[in-house]
């Protein structure tokens, strides 16, 4: 078992047509130019694969062609999210039937959770599966955070590897890489700037925004890795724009329109979300050219 995953994984959107029906073929030609341009792995049913609304058929499909488009040459992480145990166990085991690598664990919660509530969600999805967990959190749409403790009692689960956390405060990524002596990686998403958690020890980053800029995404990677800051700096400058973009819009509404501008037809989001509006795309469209990824992909 890979415990040790790093740099970028996008988070995937996932295409459906006005019926419903997941464009698998979009999908996956979306993941499979992806690997081609160097990413470290796929992470479907994230934030920005709008997992929200999908139904389970739904949410199936995008795993299925995502796991057969990678064919085991990046780890693909599948996202579970559910306001219950029991639910997020089954998805959980039926991912890593699938041949998923590991799972990327979301809490949804109506009512709020407190400490023990979280720590047995997420050890419960660990203890069903042989796979490695990372943990996701995203208090700016959750009832219920991951509190540092929670996380420090998580980190001590054998197969609990990482956390992705989307707080946009930095310094509650170091307090938990403080707290946690190594046993957890730190992924950053798009609320934090990659390359300033990579300078504070961080994994890498999984985050929308690097689907519709992989290159770029991989090459500030890869300055961070060999410690060329003014250089990453440099180019994470010109990224930060889409991120800014990512944060204003609508997620999906956002990396959609990117990618529809690249010629991938995946579709608007799912209702009742709204596609992304004029200024948005101009936004976008501006943030892409910045960094040389307005190109027409088939």
């Amino acid at each position: 078992m890979t415990t040790h995953f790093h740099g970028v994984f996008p988070y995937l959107v996932s295409p459906v047509d006005s019926d419903g029906r997941v464009l698998t073929d979009v999908l996956a030609r979306l993941s499979a130019d992806l690997i081609a341009k160097g990413v470290h792995g796929l992470t479907p049913l994230g934030s920005t694969g709008e997992f929200a609304y999908l139904s389970e058929p739904q949410k199936t499909a995008v795993v299925e062609t995502v796991i057969a488009a990678a064919a085991k040459r990046v780890p693909v992480i599948a996202g579970v999210a559910s306001t219950s145990i029991a639910d997020a166990v089954r998805q959980a085991r039926t991912w890593e039937r699938l041949g998923a690598d590991g799972i990327l664990a979301v809490l949804e919660a109506y009512f709020p959770i407190d400490d023990a509530g979280v720590v047995a969600y997420f050890t419960a999805i660990a203890n069903a599966v042989s796979l490695p967990v990372v943990l996701y959190t995203n208090p700016n749409f959750q009832r219920s955070d991951l509190t540092i403790p929670a996380v420090v009692a998580l980190s001590k689960v054998p197969n609990i590897v990482g956390i992705k956390d989307a707080s946009n405060n930095t310094g509650r990524l170091l307090s938990i890489l403080n707290a946690t002596d190594g046993r957890m990686q730190i992924f950053a998403a798009s609320a934090h700037i990659p390359a300033a958690v990579m300078l504070i020890g961080g994994s890498g980053w999984m985050a929308g925004p690097a689907c519709a800029v992989p290159e770029a995404s991989v090459q500030l990677y890869d300055l961070c890795r060999a410690a060329r800051w003014p250089e990453a700096m440099a180019l994470q400058r010109k990224l930060w724009a889409l991120n800014q973009a990512f944060a204003k819009h609508n997620l999906a509404a956002c990396i959609k329109g990117a990618l529809e501008m690249q010629g991938y037809a995946v579709g608007a989001p799912i209702p009742p979300q709204a596609p992304l509006s004029a200024a948005g795309r101009a936004e976008v469209r501006s943030a892409l050219e910045a960094v040389g990824a307005l190109v027409f992909r088939r």
